[in-house]
């Protein structure tokens, strides 16, 4: 089966925002052994072609991601505003970057494994609702060992929002701890958005 479709993010049925991805994204759906074969082209971001191997069963579904050159693709973060709040709010700019050596997500009786390891950087990231031109760089990183429940954390590659936290996807529940403080100099510019992302003790933001 091939198909093309435009990707659109919306944050659902009532959600009043939308964003969509300049170009088309196109895919090819074949058998390959006892799995079906999706492999994936978007011009705009994906990197060559993204290649997974879906193996369902009885009330359950096995994904693997292919192992590729390590970088899959990169999104205008722009992209994220479709989802609604809070992302509508914020506004951001710059890139999202996806990369991976290898990837299996298996899903049975709502519960989630995963084995392998994916990071999610955000490049070069700026808001309107700061006065400062560039907030920073950050990586969100997904790790994920047979047995055990996926854990992720967000760290800071550099920049003067400060970002860290980590958590746990345990069964069907997300589970994040982290938070946000500015530079040293950089107080004053960030008071508004510090107050954006949570409950604020001291210095900090509790995410």
């Amino acid at each position: 089966w091939n198909g093309s479709a435009m990707p659109v993010l919306t944050g659902g049925l009532d959600s009043r925002s939308a964003t969509m991805l300049p170009g088309r994204t196109s895919w090819k759906i074949g058998l390959r052994g006892l799995a079906l074969e999706l492999r994936v082209r978007q011009p705009c971001c994906i990197n060559e072609e993204l290649v997974l191997l879906l193996r369902p069963g009885l009330g359950r579904l096995s994904v693997q991601m292919m192992p590729g050159s390590g970088q899959l693709g990169e999104w205008p973060a722009a992209w994220l505003a479709g989802l609604g709040a809070p992302w509508n709010t914020l506004q951001l700019t710059g890139t999202l970057r996806l990369s991976s050596s290898g990837l299996t997500v298996d899903t049975a009786a709502g519960r989630w494994n995963l084995v392998g390891q994916a990071d999610l950087d955000l490049n070069n990231v700026a808001s309107p609702l700061t006065t400062l031109d560039r907030l920073g760089s950050y990586r969100l990183q997904l790790n994920g060992a047979d047995g055990r429940p996926p854990a992720f954390t967000l760290s800071t590659l550099e920049g003067v929002l400060l970002l860290d936290g980590s958590g746990q996807w345990a069964g069907s529940q997300l589970r994040f701890r982290g938070e946000a403080r500015a530079a040293p100099g950089a107080e004053d510019e960030l008071a508004n958005l510090l107050n954006f992302f949570g409950r604020r003790q001291g210095a900090r933001s509790l995410i």
